[in-house]
């Protein structure tokens, strides 16, 4: 009995002590002051971030102009097959990323123990901000497809019936027996246009969508970089990123390819892609006197954008890129395509879920 009786004052005890150390341990989780300036060295982390701006350009820079080249590199082109294992390679970075680099930051942001209010810690915020810019997305790429598709069709539908008037009186005036067979002809071709005419705006609208996403969480990152003032945060995230951009850069390339822009439209969406990381580290750089990275507005600022870009990309990388190539007829007929599609799709995933070890 006088055993039991000390195992259990032990016990208590044990259990007053961790009362009593537990704010010592909840406070050393989260230093809200991120001032970490004993050891950092601002001078030399400057050379990295100027080292990092040009690195992260060049990086961006190659990989939205190598699906570009495809007029000049036959092997690039839309049409070829190695085309769907580069674009589902693309996908798999671009859908890694929302899924493994952004989503999680944006969750890390919004239940951080900085922010004060209990209202962010008790409600998953960021699945609730990306759930509905998934959403907000899916409306965008319906309306505006409608939209296009509506206001070209009405075009055509107007050009086919002059045509038709001017077919009928030419043939009321010649021969009348040629007029069937001419007009069977002419709407057999009208469909084809249409069909080619609809893939093109989908085309456009899913590049145009995806760049918007991809820019958003690129800014942000090229913020949190230029703003740290650490050497050894820095040397891994540069690394990182360079490879980031690169492979999402692809991802866009291939998009704007298909797209079809003429190439002053072209030039400015790549050069717009290319330039955002860069000019986010450039605006990092300059606020970070002020910028505090574990204050509760940057905190939820942070969360917020990152978790809306992560719907994005997510969005897009399911439903617009892999979606529409993995049910295409053509790589569903052909097993040899559709396998190193799937290998490319899980490489792409894997080689960016990798990069998260560093950023």
């Amino acid at each position: 009995m006088m055993i039991n009786f000390q195992v259990c004052s032990f016990k208590v005890f044990k259990v007053f002590c961790f009362l009593i150390l537990l704010p010592t341990i909840v406070s050393s989780e989260c230093t809200c002051d991120s001032e970490e300036a004993t050891k950092s060295n601002k001078s030399e982390a400057l050379k990295y971030k100027i080292g990092s701006i040009a690195s992260i350009l060049v990086a961006g820079a190659v990989g939205v102009s190598l699906p570009l080249l495809s007029k000049k590199i036959p092997t690039l082109k839309p049409e070829n097959d190695i085309f769907f294992m580069v674009k589902a390679f693309a996908a798999g970075v671009i859908l890694a990323t929302g899924f493994i680099h952004i989503l999680p930051d944006a969750f890390k942001s919004l239940t951080s123990p900085c922010l004060k209010e209990n209202l962010w810690g008790k409600f998953p915020f960021a699945g609730l901000v990306a759930m509905m810019s998934s959403i907000f997305t899916l409306m965008v790429d319906s309306f505006a497809t409608g939209y296009y598709k509506r206001l070209h069709f009405n075009k055509s539908k107007q050009v086919s019936v002059e045509e038709e008037i001017g077919d009928e009186h030419a043939d009321h005036i010649h021969v009348h027996t040629h007029a069937t067979h001419g007009h069977a002809h002419g709407s057999a071709n009208s469909s084809e246009e249409d069909l080619a005419a609809s893939e093109l705006i989908r085309h456009r609208i899913i590049s145009q969508v995806l760049e918007l996403g991809i820019v958003v969480h690129s800014v942000i990152i090229g913020i949190s970089l230029g703003a740290a003032e650490s050497p050894d945060t820095i040397k891994p995230l540069l690394v990182a990123l360079s490879f980031h951009q690169f492979f999402e850069g692809m991802g866009l390339g291939g998009c704007i390819s298909q797209a079809e822009f003429k190439s002053r439209a072209t030039t400015i969406m790549a050069t717009f892609f290319s330039l955002t990381t860069p000019i986010g580290i450039a605006i990092g750089i300059g606020v970070s006197s002020v910028y505090k990275e574990n204050s509760p507005t940057s905190l939820i600022v942070e969360g917020i954008f990152n978790s809306a870009s992560a719907g994005i990309l997510i969005y897009m990388a399911l439903v617009d890129l892999l979606a529409a190539d993995f049910m295409n007829s053509k790589l569903q007929s052909n097993v040899r395509l559709q396998l190193g599609a799937n290998i490319s799709l899980l490489l792409g995933a894997g080689s960016m879920s990798f990069l998260a070890r560093w950023a």
